[in-house]
């Protein structure tokens, strides 16, 4: 076996056997990385004769034709692989009328499709044979052309409102996003919603999900759902979310309201809807319970062998006999859904132009129902990161799965629509964290450190499709989170599907290091002062962020910490010339311990930016210290747990807040 025909393989089937960091050097991928990852993807590749195999199998995949195609509308029409110049064919359109011909020659001579003036699902019907077509927009839907539309960015688990359970609820978005709209907001940017693990309220990280095709029931707010539910459990009032208390109390009351409306026609059609994924989502969570109550076994990968397979026996016998458990996990999501569904009528009646803005996390938990249910989706035995870089030197582990990319193709990208669709069900718009994902991911096969993984290639052009598509039927608009290492081209690509990419205030220099002009910043972005993985405006100013990694031993030694301290300083420096010079500011700049004036000037700074769309994120309306998440760290800093210090009814009520809030309107309605 020669490392040529591995490389060889390894680039068949996506993988980048060299790759630029962004350092600028270049780096040649280890032969045991290609092999572990090309296995994950169903390729073994141990032997001369597996990889010939493999070979041959990419080949006759590339050659024939995928359950569905993908095109933009338009003159240009789309290449059939797998047929012939001259085939015939027949296209069933969306709208049931159907067109004829034969397939033509393209410019390299490949069979091809004539264009479409239709976006939608298409059916084609050629060589005996009946695919779909997805026919896309040329782009996502993109605000009005000179909108410079505002909303607030929320970790909904942090709101709090009289009565709650301990955690922020979907009651608590309402009296948020209601109070916003009347200011200007035309949107909420909420955290992921997506299901964790009802029987381990540990993992509650809301981007390691258990599943993205169904939701976090903790969220719900069944006032929203039913008429004047009684008996709601209410929590002493604490700094930080304590999930396992809110689980229990929160899974209790949902058990009676079951009793009571579970014969509620809307649940019947809920469920007659959602049909086997949501079925087989029910029967995981109450499998996992009892596996964890029995043998404390979280993980389904340990699970006896008849257990693992969502299709055996075994399972529809635990099921018929755990059918009440399994009816009330279907009733928590139907419970979740209709309350994310009323939410969003809320604040589009408030006079919300978009509502609320989704956040579809970039995999799943491999421990989790998503890929106990669907496993021939996925990549298993290979965790997604991210490569060294500045930013995190020894590269990042983030413990997901995602899809596998010739799995995504093989079953008509089934489980990106899923979760897609998912997202933008109950929203007026979605954020893709890591949105560079659509290009490509970084894999990590076990046992081996971030700096040992390689970079996939995913099938950009078909994704981005899929997107407009589905941004086209939703109505919704699209931003993509595109903070990290960038394929080269990649933000003119994003930019040409009018997905908006993500500009943050710490990061938007120039070359010398010096803050840039927000008139300068991307129309088609939306930009923030943070994010949830970074300092707030209060927070950066003081230097919270280098005290807790220093307290937590994040840095390689305590000259490094120094040095990052004296960056800050200047930094600070840096950034009030810049406010000054927008006016956003005046004036010398404050002491490190006063960040109130620097959080004003940001916000008014951030507002004239030349986006299409400005989101502040509520922990800088409030001028809290203190940031939502401090990446890689666990138990050290309390990441996804801190509440707001005050109930949302009465959060904007203040007149700092409120202050503010109309000073990030006002720097939206000035001229450029």
């Amino acid at each position: 076996m020669s490392d040529a025909a591995l490389a060889a393989l390894a680039e068949e089937a996506g993988l980048a056997v060299t790759w630029r960091d962004n350092f600028g050097r270049q780096n040649t991928v280890a032969p045991d990385t290609l092999r572990a990852v090309l296995a994950a993807m169903g390729y073994p590749a141990d032997t001369a004769a597996a990889i010939a195999q493999a070979r041959a199998s990419l080949a006759r995949r590339a050659a024939a034709l995928p359950p569905v195609l993908t095109m933009t509308v338009g003159p240009d029409g789309v290449a059939v692989p797998g047929a012939a110049v001259g085939a015939r064919w027949r296209l069933t359109l969306a709208d049931g009328t159907t067109r004829e011909g034969a397939l033509e020659a393209g410019w390299a001579g490949e069979p091809r499709l004539p264009g479409l003036d239709m976006p939608g699902w298409h059916a084609l019907e050629l060589g005996g044979r009946q695919v779909a077509l997805a026919a896309a927009p040329p782009r996502c839907v993109a605000l009005p052309e000179h909108a410079r539309a505002w909303g607030l960015a929320v970790q909904v688990y942090a709101l709090r409102r009289a009565g709650d359970r301990g955690v922020g609820d979907h009651g608590a978005l309402v009296s948020l996003g209601e109070a916003a709209a009347r200011q200007g907001a035309a949107c909420l940017a909420i955290s992921p919603q997506h299901a964790l693990f009802a029987a381990d309220p540990h993992r509650f990280g809301p981007y390691s999900p258990s599943s993205r095709l169904f939701l976090n029931p903790l969220h719900a707010d069944p006032a929203l759902v039913f008429d004047g539910p009684a008996g709601a459990p209410s929590a002493t009032d604490g700094e930080l979310v304590d999930w396992p208390a809110v689980s229990g109390r929160s899974l209790a009351w949902f058990r009676a309201l079951f009793a009571r409306h579970g014969a509620d026609p809307r649940f019947a059609a809920f469920r007659a809807r959602e049909g086997e994924a949501l079925s087989d989502h029910a029967r995981f969570e109450a499998l996992h319970a009892e596996q964890v109550a029995r043998h404390g076994a979280n993980d389904w990968r340990r699970w006896p062998a008849p257990l693992r397979d969502p299709r055996s026996a075994e399972v529809a016998a635990f099921a018929r006999a755990h059918a009440d458990d399994v009816a009330f996990h279907e009733f928590l999501q139907f419970l979740a859904d209709a309350s994310l569904a009323e939410t969003q009528r809320r604040l589009r009646a408030a006079g919300m132009a978009i509502g609320l803005i989704a956040d579809l996390a970039v995999g799943a938990d491999p421990a989790g129902s998503q890929a106990w249910s669907r496993p021939e989706q996925i990549l298993n035995g290979v965790s997604v990161g991210a490569p060294p870089d500045a930013f995190s030197p020894l590269g990042q582990d983030w413990g997901l799965t995602a899809f596998s990319p010739t799995a995504l193709i093989d079953t008509g990208y089934a489980g990106f629509l899923g979760v897609l669709r998912a997202a933008l069900r109950h929203a007026g718009g979605v954020r893709i964290d890591h949105v560079m994902g659509l290009a490509r991911l970084w894999l990590i096969p076990p046992g081996a450190s971030p700096r040992e993984g390689v970079y996939v290639r995913y099938p950009m052009e078909d994704l981005l499709r899929l997107i407009a598509l589905e941004s086209w039927q939703h109505h919704a608009i699209v931003i993509g989170e595109d903070l990290g290492t960038l394929p080269d081209g990649f933000r003119d690509r994003l930019d040409a599907a009018e997905i908006l990419g993500m500009r943050v205030l710490w990061f938007e220099r120039d070359h010398d290091g010096a803050f840039t002009d927000p008139a300068r910043w991307a129309r088609r972005a939306a930009a923030m002062t943070t994010t949830h993985d970074l300092p707030t405006v209060a927070g950066w100013w003081q230097g919270r962020d280098i005290a807790w990694r220093r307290r937590l031993g994040r840095f390689p030694d305590a000259a490094a910490a120094d040095a990052e301290e004296a960056g800050r300083a200047r930094d600070r420096i840096a950034l009030w010339q810049a406010m000054c010079r927008a006016g956003a500011a005046a004036g010398e700049p404050p002491g490190a311990e006063a960040p109130e004036r620097v959080v004003d000037a940001a916000i008014r700074h951030v507002g004239g930016a030349a986006s299409a769309l400005a989101l502040l994120p509520i922990e800088d309306a409030c001028a809290l210290g203190e940031q939502p998440n401090l990446p890689g760290t666990v138990d050290g800093h309390p990441n996804w747990r801190r509440r707001l210090p005050e109930a949302t009814e009465a959060m904007l009520d203040r007149a700092e807040p409120r202050r503010r809030l109309a000073d990030f309107a006002a720097a939206r309605r000035k001229e450029l």
